[in-house]
């Protein structure tokens, strides 16, 4: 059996993988602030790869299958696609704030983060509060304003004609906010310990 077959076999082969590695690199000892930001690093990618994903693949091209009035349409892509990628998406957004948190607690940075280090007096905690800061906002976007407005659009809660064009609406400029907000807020955890680029 090729655990390449499937996702879950895929995902365990890649952690046993990395657990090996882990290993052989740190003779077993442990190290939860490394662990925190792997797992932090790994949900980003898998929430912030999908929010690229809605933005620079999926809306646009719903846009040109609904336009062709003689394809296919966008069906298969909002019953079999959509859901499956937006549940990843907003399980992705919980699990980096969580492992995002979890890090700045055990490194001694959360209060400094979300006080934006204290006002400038930690820049680490400055830099790193404002991406945090942007997390935050991105979050709330996803469980309060883009999932409840997509679960209309998909029809997988009852919506009329009228509700479903206006939840289609506020759920695409919520992602569109998210996408630019993501921008920054990755230049910030990327330039904490790194420094700014300029």
């Amino acid at each position: 059996m090729n655990p390449l077959n499937s996702v879950k076999g895929a995902i365990t082969t890649g952690v046993i993988l990395a657990i090996i590695i882990i290993v052989g690199l740190n003779a077993g000892a442990f190290n939860e602030l490394g662990l925190a930001r792997w797992l932090h690093i790994l949900a980003g990618i898998t929430w912030i790869g999908l929010l690229y994903y809605f933005n620079l693949v999926q809306m646009p091209g719903l846009a040109a299958a609904n336009a062709d009035k003689g394809g296919p349409g966008g069906a298969g892509i909002n019953k079999y696609i959509a859901p499956r990628a937006l549940l990843w998406f907003r399980w992705g957004a919980v699990a980096t704030w969580l492992t995002g948190a979890w890090y700045l607690a055990r490194f001694g940075k959360f209060a400094s983060a979300f006080t934006l280090g204290s006002f400038g007096e930690d820049r680490y905690g400055l830099v790193i509060g404002i991406g945090a800061w942007l997390g935050t906002i991105m979050l709330f976007n996803v469980w309060v304003l883009i999932w409840p407005n997509q679960k209309k659009v998909l029809g997988i809660v009852a919506a009329s004609d009228e509700e479903k064009a206006k939840a289609r609406k506020v759920a695409m400029l919520a992602s569109r906010t998210n996408f630019v907000l993501s921008i920054p807020m990755l230049l910030c955890m990327g330039s904490a310990f790194h420094g700014l680029p300029f």
